[in-house]
């Protein structure tokens, strides 16, 4: 506080909570590095803001609708009367405590969220996503300040650093072993949020929403919400009891990942066909029955329980060969599979793709483009070509491989 300011006085004068609009309105002008001067005014004062302007001014302030005062007729009354002789500023300080002005707020705050920001720099695997992450407001809406947003990321960073867990494993387990609470990462909270937006960088898993899409993006970094959940669709997998009747019937079935971590199969089949969807499945236990060979549907997006089976077959010996949609998001599908286990493309090449593909009748591609490391010119050939070819449209070639 100014030494010289008379502070009893000064709260006689300018104190008055009538005049707290006064005050206001001068210290946002300080704030914003403005000076104070000309007139402030207030449409349809009181009578006892009218008043107390009055006292202060030693005039009245007029009769309109609006009250209008001269910041520097408030200036020399503070001088004059000796309550603040450096003026209104001085004053404003004494009454309201130091005034920032806002260009150094402003630069305080931005380093202070910068600083927020620095624990993503211990994840250079993800500096695409790092780097959408501060130009976008995510972090801000969920974090509110930079010192919660610091302790936010600093968090996600040391789940994102675990990812993705081999063999999978449970949610609340996890969370409880990383971050030493099992609710920790539970639907809703904001780490929960930023930590799937990260996954998602992580296993290219595509967007969405809903309970089903968010057990579905835990269970692509190997996080399960329950073991019981996550299944997968087979035909003709021999290696339990159960897989073998199923198989002398020509009949689907149907492992979940609880199955599969307590007893895995133990064929040891030399080739294992991998297709997307569960047509191609049914249609080949309909045409082939206990004679086709063993096949196993993602049924779109690899589920943690189809990654640990096929793991399990290509660690016993087995050969992978995979078909699927022949459009962006059937491409992403392959590339998720791809980075968990290697398999052979099965009709699912470039020349595949043009055999299939009729501009005049197969339907528009739509979506954003993606890699085809197995086959280079594939992605190419999709964005020159402009048409998707769905699996059900190779159908009979698919099963006349599999007779």
């Amino acid at each position: 506080m100014d030494l010289t300011v008379d502070l009893t006085r000064l709260r006689r004068l300018l104190g008055d909570p009538e005049l707290a609009w006064l005050v206001d309105r001068a210290r946002r002008r300080l704030a914003h590095e403005r000076p104070l001067t000309g007139p402030v005014s207030l449409t349809d004062p009181t009578p006892a803001q009218r008043a107390a302007a009055e006292r202060l001014l030693g005039r009245p302030p007029g009769r309109g609708r609006t009250l209008t005062i001269p910041l520097e007729a408030v200036d020399a009354t503070l001088r004059r009367s000796g309550a603040s002789p450096e003026g209104l500023t001085a004053a404003i300080t004494a009454l309201t405590g130091p005034v920032i002005p806002r260009s150094e707020a402003r630069a305080a705050e931005d380093w202070a969220w910068a600083i927020a920001y620095a624990p993503l720099d211990d994840l250079p695997h993800l500096a695409d996503w790092a780097t959408r992450l501060r130009a976008e407001g995510l972090v801000r809406r969920l974090a509110r300040t930079p010192e919660t947003a610091r302790e936010l990321l600093t968090d996600t960073v040391t789940v994102l650093r675990a990812l993705p867990t081999d063999p999978a494993t449970s949610l609340p387990a996890f969370a409880a072993r990383v971050l030493g609470s099992a609710h920790a990462l539970d639907d809703g909270t904001p780490l929960a949020t930023l930590t799937l937006s990260g996954v998602r960088a992580l296993t290219g898993h595509p967007a969405g929403t809903g309970a089903e899409w968010r057990r579905a993006a835990w269970a692509s970094a190997g996080l399960l919400r329950d073991d019981l959940s996550s299944t997968v669709l087979t035909l003709n997998l021999l290696g339990t009891p159960a897989l073998d009747w199923h198989a002398s019937q020509g009949e689907p079935a149907v492992l979940t990942l609880r199955q599969l971590a307590h007893r895995p199969p133990e064929s040891t089949a030399g080739t294992v066909h991998v297709c997307e969807n569960p047509a191609v499945l049914a249609a080949a236990a309909d045409r082939h029955g206990p004679h086709c060979p063993p096949l196993v549907c993602l049924q779109g997006q690899p589920s943690a329980a189809a990654l640990t089976l096929l793991r399990h077959l290509h660690d016993r010996g087995a050969t992978l060969q995979y078909h699927g949609d022949f459009d962006w998001g059937g491409l992403r599908i392959a590339n998720s599979l791809l980075r968990h286990v290697p398999f052979r493309p099965w009709r699912y090449t470039t020349p595949d793709y043009l055999a299939a593909a009729d501009p005049t009748t197969s339907p528009p591609l739509t979506g954003v483009p993606v890699a085809t490391p197995w086959d280079p010119p594939l992605a190419t050939a999709l964005t020159r070509t402009g048409v998707r070819v769905e699996e059900e449209t190779v159908l009979d070639l698919l099963l006349d491989d599999l007779g």
